[in-house]
């Protein structure tokens, strides 16, 4: 029966996987045969291996017999994953071999010992370890994550050599079967924290994760809000700072963001180059990013409603300087502002998809050119021009890109508002953004922490940086400790 049964795999194995993987150019069958008689194939997809590995090793140990008898090539090597025998069903062997071959594994079917190696022996194709493109500073590290999970995985070590430290393995996705995982330090993120997000990444369902962001989507706690829940880097050194405050790190094959949680709204204004830097530097740069904010939220709403609605609040000699500018323009300034927006939204989303040699100097040329033929035809007024540029520049001081998203919606919303109401309208968005923001949470943690619930403990760290010697390198974050049920 075992004879019939080794027939049968030797005939069929090779043949069915080629079958179910529709013959593909990068399938290898390489055979080997002592006294005419067929005793190892060697099964693997050659995009996804290490040819060197294979040939100098595994073939040529097994063509010189340096295996000794009753043991499987490459046993006692790190490269060997597990056996399987051909007593087992065949249908199992044939999927269990073909899901080892599509994860990069390469196949040993020994028909003498009647059982199949599988050894990893993958060779995942990156990219160089380089500087992020959206998260470069001028002091720290310039290394950013790559595509491969395995050199990101690298990186954080590099970083935290504790023993605590833990991955936790996931795949997601029916057709793509990407891994995942879950990162932290034991000894600091909470029990509950961990829990919470085993359970988000256990409950997803789908068949196919490309990037980050899928996750983020399964896992955030609000789908229709504005604001982020999660933050997203590319930055080992960020993500190990996180770590050491408590936090849990989701990686995903594919992809060099990350994902960090939870996240409050204050720690969107905080950079990893604040740390780098003397501290009243980096708690002056904080607070022009607050400063920032505000502005690249409010100028445009807050132009609109006083020069429709509310002409009283602009002082006498602006307001015949405005007066005087808009005069023979035939739109009104809700317009103006809206259309304006519109126009350098779609400028900027052309830079980004242009080539990059070219995209971002034609981004600048063509809002330059468009905004001065605008004014000398008489389409809109020089102050629109002014004001939509410096929120534009505003919107990128803010170090999270995803944060900066945020604003746009907000500005788009509260100019409608201003357009409508006026000042009204603004400070009914305003009330309405502000009860939105007190009722998010981040992973249970309260998004406007340490504002809402007060912490004064911890403001220290949102309104300055706090130089280095009087930081208590023990201590984590306030919201941490809550969960933590410290104190």
């Amino acid at each position: 029966m075992a004879k019939q049964e080794n027939r049968s795999i030797q005939t069929d194995l090779f043949a069915d996987v080629q079958n179910a993987l529709g013959s593909p150019l990068d399938l290898v069958c390489r055979s080997l045969f002592a006294r005419e008689e067929l005793t190892v194939q060697c099964i693997y997809l050659s995009s996804m291996v290490d040819k060197k590995t294979i040939d100098e090793y595994l073939l040529k140990s097994l063509t010189e017999g340096r295996f000794a008898e009753g043991e499987a090539p490459g046993e006692t090597e790190p490269h060997f994953l597990r056996e399987l025998a051909f007593s087992r069903e065949y249908k199992e062997l044939l999927e269990q071999t073909i899901s080892a071959l599509l994860a990069g594994q390469c196949a040993l079917v020994d028909f003498v010992r009647e059982r199949i190696c599988l050894i990893d022996v993958h060779a995942p194709r990156q990219r160089q370890i380089d500087e992020p493109k959206a998260e470069s500073t001028i002091r720290g590290p310039h290394e950013g994550f790559t595509e491969t999970i395995q050199a990101n995985v690298g990186l954080i070590r590099k970083r935290i050599r504790h023993p605590q430290l833990r991955f936790e393995k996931y795949h997601f996705g029916s057709n793509t079967q990407t891994t995942v995982l879950l990162v932290y330090l034991e000894h600091l993120a909470p029990h509950s924290l961990v829990e919470e997000a085993r359970r988000r990444l256990s409950a997803i369902k789908t068949d196919s994760v490309l990037e980050s962001a899928y996750i983020e989507e399964f896992i955030q706690d609000r789908i229709w809000s504005p604001f982020p829940t999660l933050s997203n880097t590319e930055r080992p050194d960020v993500v190990a700072a996180q770590l050491l405050d408590g936090k849990v790190a989701v990686l995903v094959d594919g992809t060099p963001g990350v994902l960090l949680a939870p996240m409050t709204f204050f720690e969107f204004f905080s950079s990893p180059e604040d740390y780098y830097q003397r501290a009243d530097i980096a708690t002056l740069i904080r607070w022009f990013r607050l400063i920032s904010f505000f502005t690249a939220v409010f100028v445009p709403s807050l132009y609109v409603a006083a020069t429709t609605f509310h002409q009283e609040l602009i002082p006498t000699q602006l307001l015949i300087s405005l007066s005087a500018q808009r005069e023979g323009v035939p739109l009104p300034a809700f317009i103006e502002v809206l259309l304006m927006e519109v126009v350098f939204e779609i400028i900027r989303e052309a830079g980004l998809r242009m080539p990059r040699a070219i995209g971002q100097a034609l981004s600048i040329v063509g809002a330059i050119v468009l905004g001065q033929a605008a004014v000398e035809a008489g389409l809109i007024s020089a102050a629109i021009v002014i004001v939509v540029s410096i929120t534009g520049i505003t919107n990128f001081v803010v170090p999270v890109y995803s944060f900066g998203m945020s604003q746009r919606l907000l500005r788009f919303s509260l100019v409608l508002l201003a357009g409508m109401l006026g000042l009204f309208g603004i400070l009914c968005g305003a009330l309405f953004v502000a009860a939105h923001l007190a009722s998010l949470k981040s992973f249970g943690v309260p998004y406007m922490s340490p504002a809402a619930p007060a912490n004064r403990a911890d403001w220290k760290e949102v309104l300055v940086r706090v130089p280095r010697p009087w930081m208590n390198p023990l201590r984590l974050p306030g919201f941490i400790q809550k969960l933590h049920g410290k104190r």
